[in-house]
């Protein structure tokens, strides 16, 4: 990653840009901006941005056919920007492609925090993953196929080790239900999503402090799930 990230912004609310063209290069990101999602594509195929921030709402074309064009040739991270706080229209986005969702208004804090989780598993991934992930008290080496919780071994059966190194794969980022059934059960069990709700419970009981109240494998209510790494 480039000492100063490009991200590019495909907005069509003047607000929304000057908030963005003041806050982002205050914290070491280049911006670059559209308003509308055709320029938006051309800018995205010129520039080779690092991230896209993207609204749905678009003048000349939903956000959610950028998604699918922009899709179609990079894994380019996306962030959605968008006043439609519906829980459906945050799974479409994820569904097409996009990494994560901020509904309007947001806090900077927060649309930083997406912004560099966003931008970790991007380099991540680049470099072909790692082949041992730590957070907190959690340790999985996915080379030997072991999972630590303060150091001591804990024993997955195979599903919850898929289902866990799906969310490692891609931590910090929202996985929808559809997804992960998707990755982990194969696409013929999409929407059998008891089975999810069964597994992401017992992997907390066996990898959360407090699985009533989890640290690591958190609920996107109505979406998915997400590996937080905040």
């Amino acid at each position: 990653m480039s000492q100063e990230p490009t991200i590019l912004l495909i907005e069509d609310e003047p607000e929304i840009r000057r908030f963005l063209r003041t806050t982002l290069p205050a914290h070491g990101f280049r911006l670059h901006e559209t308003v509308t999602g055709k320029d938006g594509l051309t800018e995205a195929k010129a520039r080779n941005p690092d991230l896209i921030l993207l609204d749905l709402g678009l003048p000349d074309c939903d956000g959610e056919e950028v998604i699918r064009q922009v899709r179609a040739w990079t894994d380019t991270p996306i962030i959605v920007l968008s006043a439609r706080a519906q829980e459906q229209a945050k799974v479409t986005a994820l569904d097409l492609g996009a990494d994560d969702y901020v509904t309007k208004p947001f806090g900077v804090n927060e649309l930083l925090a997406r912004v560099r989780t966003a931008l970790r598993h991007s380099a991540r991934t680049g470099d072909g993953g790692e082949p041992v992930f730590v957070l907190g008290d959690l340790k999985v080496d996915c080379d030997r196929r072991q999972v630590f919780v303060s150091e001591k071994e804990v024993h997955l059966t195979p599903i919850e080790y898929k289902l866990l190194t799906t969310l490692v794969r891609h931590a910090g980022k929202v996985l929808t239900h559809r997804q992960l059934l998707k990755e982990v059960w194969g696409p013929l069990h999409v929407d059998e999503g008891h089975y999810l709700r069964v597994y992401m419970r017992q992997l907390r009981n066996k990898l959360e402090r407090n699985p009533a109240h989890p640290r690591y494998l958190v609920t996107e209510l109505g979406v998915g799930y997400r590996l937080r790494t905040e």
